[in-house]
Parts: C-alpha cells; structure tokens; sequence
C-alpha cells in the first residue's frame, strides 16, 4: 500500500479547523485534523511534508511520524510543524484502524474502561469560531444565542450553570473568570477588587452546589509566577480539582515553585509539543496531571508516549479538547487506551452545536461519561455537505 494523495480542507467560517485526507491505492483513507493557523499547516503539509511522504507506506506509522519531524525547524513546540505533523499522524491512525477493520482504541492496544468521565469546559457556542483565538477578546459574548452560552454562564450565572449541569449528570467543569484581569494588567499583578471579582463564580457554585461539583480552573498562561501564587491561595478554599497552565509553560523551574506554593494540583499543559518538555516538568515535580492536545503536540504516535511516561512518574493523563470534531474523536480513543486516564475534556456548546454540521458522528456522552467510540478507525467522516461549501478551500498533492 502507497500514499498516493494528500489532500487538505478548511473554510472561511471555520477559520481556525484545518482537515487532513491521506488517500492510497488500495482506495483507503485517513482523515485527521489539526487547530489554528490553518492557511499556514496547509502550506507546511503540501510544500514540505508532501513530498516526503507520497510513495510512502502508511502504515509505517512510527517511521513516517519521525520523518515528518526530523526537521530543523520542528523542535518541540506546538508550532506548524508539529501541528501539520498531528493532523497526517492522526490520519494515518484512522487509516491503520480501517485497514484493519478496528477502531482506534483498539488498535493503540484495547480498552482499559467501558466509560469515561468528561468535564464540561464552560466555552460558548461561538467560542473560536473566528480567526481571532486571543484571550478575552474571542469570548463572543452577546454574539450567538444557543441553549448552551456557558461561557456567559460562569461569568454572570456560575450557581445556575453549576445546577444544570449537574441536572445532566456532568459533576466537572472548567471556568477562567481570571483572564480579564489578566488582560488588563497584563498579568503582572491583580488589584484586590479584581481578586474579589474573580472570585464570586467560585463563591455563587460552593454555595448552590456545595462540593458536589468539580472545579477546574484555567489560566491560559497569562499570569507571571507572583500574581499566579497570590491567586492560587486566594482560590484554595473553593477546593478547585487543578490550576491549568497558571504561567508560561517555558520554564520547568517556575512551574515547580507554583506547584509548591499550592496544594491544588497543577495541570500542564495544551501548549506542549512532544514528550521531551513534559519530562523536564515531571523530572522537576512541577506538574500533577499531564494534560496533551493531540493535535498540537505530535498526534496519536506522540501521545500515547507522553500518556505512558505520565503513568511511569504516577501522574493521571487528561487529553485536552477545545477544538475540532476529528481531534476530538481522537481524544476519545486516546483515552480509553490509556489505563491513567483521569478525566476527557469536552464542550458541550460544540459536541451538541457546530461540530454536527461538519462530522458524520460525534462521541456519545451520557450522565457525565463518554463511551467508546465505534466502527473502524476514528468512526468519523467529514460530513457530506462540507464538500460543497461555497467556502470550502482545497488544496491537493499527489504522487
């Protein structure tokens, strides 16, 4: 078997998704995907990674996936080159699953759970819908009127977005009502009237709900390590289940004196590419649960290593997902393979909104747990009418 085509598709409207078909002669073909910078992982894929890889085996999974980041330029980031590379990995792993007849999990080594449980990441249903994916400023609050707007929900409502959630079975979710301040200060420090704002949504949830809900809380990088541990104290008595990515994830060191500061656990980190700077944090004891986003950090191939690393340092996996329909089908199979996985992020603003207007199936969730997905490989195609979008753009390259 031989790739013969690499094709690429993205749209104007979903701006930031792009997806990845690797087609071969036995006719088969693998569908993945990667998020953000879509025009610029279409150029890497086709002007770089093509010709490396047409002519090639695809299921030589493991040889093609060192290929494509055997480059100078692809070190350790989560930058197009690692991204490009996660979206062929990704599909490439559909394919083997389809050649084979299996799905995914079963193919990255069986399931090791018959269901999941799933936080619920409190994003709106316009959430980076747009090109623009800056903090605050995507939030799109006021745009869009979906039954799910839990973005404002936490910000305005936190007590009554708590108590439907756990009215449908959902006992976790995640909020970031620090990132305003933050982008006001530019992380360098919080006044005390902006702590006491930060706060209330975690007052408005232990009050409704008591402990009966799980908190997580976001801090996309925006906060320098002093304001991070003033406010990683200030937030110790709601109990949150971990602080995500408080600073910069660039320094193993910093993040190891936050963990210290705090007894809540640290969650790093989405912006990690590759298993080599998720040692250097576990080596220094700066981080408790290991969190990857599979396509930004290698794909599936990368993924379950940084998974089974994890478990070597006795650390839970939580595979992140605030992105595509495909990624997000990825995630799912990546966590049920996976004996240390603690807990799958998912949206529900995106898996009962826009990801149905682009995939066939999307994972099904229950009373706060996701199941195995089925069918062979991702068991997941691109919805029929998203080729024949008036906005859909293609690019191919072919052996």
């Amino acid at each position: 078997m031989k790739i013969t085509q690499i094709e690429t598709l993205r749209t104007e409207e979903f701006s930031n998704v792009i997806w990845v078909r690797v087609h071969t002669d036995a006719g088969v073909i693998g569908l993945g995907e990667t998020f953000y910078g879509a025009g610029a992982v279409e150029a890497h894929i086709h002007d770089t990674l093509a010709g490396r890889l047409l002519g090639r085996n695809p299921l030589h999974i493991e040889a093609l996936h060192k290929e494509m980041l055997n480059l100078p330029m692809a070190q350790s980031s989560t930058g197009v080159e690692y991204r490009a590379a996660s979206a062929i990995d990704i599909a490439l792993w559909d394919l083997f699953g389809k050649v084979c007849n299996q799905p995914v999990h079963q193919m990255l080594g069986g399931l090791c759970h018959d269901k999941l449980r799933v936080y619920n990441t409190c994003a709106g249903t316009g959430y980076v819908r747009s090109k623009n994916i800056k903090p605050v400023a995507n939030w799109a609050l006021g745009q869009t009127q979906g039954p799910y707007e839990d973005l404002d929900g936490f910000m305005n409502r936190a007590d009554a977005l708590a108590e439907d959630l756990l009215a449908n079975g959902i006992g976790a979710m995640k909020i970031w009502p620090f990132d305003p301040h933050a982008a006001e200060t530019k992380g360098l420090y919080i006044t005390a009237a902006q702590m006491k704002q930060a706060i209330e949504p975690f007052e408005k949830i232990r009050k409704a709900v008591g402990d009966q809900m799980e908190i997580m809380v976001e801090f996309h990088s925006l906060w320098n390590l002093p304001a991070a541990k003033e406010i990683a104290r200030a937030l110790e008595p709601y109990k949150p289940r971990w602080y995500e990515d408080p600073i910069r994830m660039n320094s193993p060191q910093a993040l190891a004196e936050y963990a210290r500061s705090t007894d809540v656990w640290v969650c790093a980190s989405e912006t990690l590419g590759s298993r080599w700077p998720y040692k250097d944090m576990l080596d220094r004891d700066a981080t408790h649960v290991v969190m990857v986003d599979l396509c930004w950090s290698g794909g599936l191939t990368e993924g379950r290593k940084i998974a089974s690393m994890a478990e070597t340092y006795h650390r839970p996996f939580a595979p992140h997902d605030c992105i595509g329909p495909v990624g997000f089908a990825a995630a799912i199979h990546m966590s049920f393979s996976q004996p240390n996985t603690l807990i799958q992020e998912s949206v529900r603003a995106f898996y009962k909104g826009w990801y149905n207007e682009l995939v066939t199936t999307v994972p099904r969730i229950e009373n706060g747990h996701v199941y195995p997905m089925e069918g062979p490989g991702l068991g997941v195609e691109l919805q029929p009418a998203v080729f024949e979008r008036s906005d859909l753009i293609v690019r191919r390259s072919v052996a």
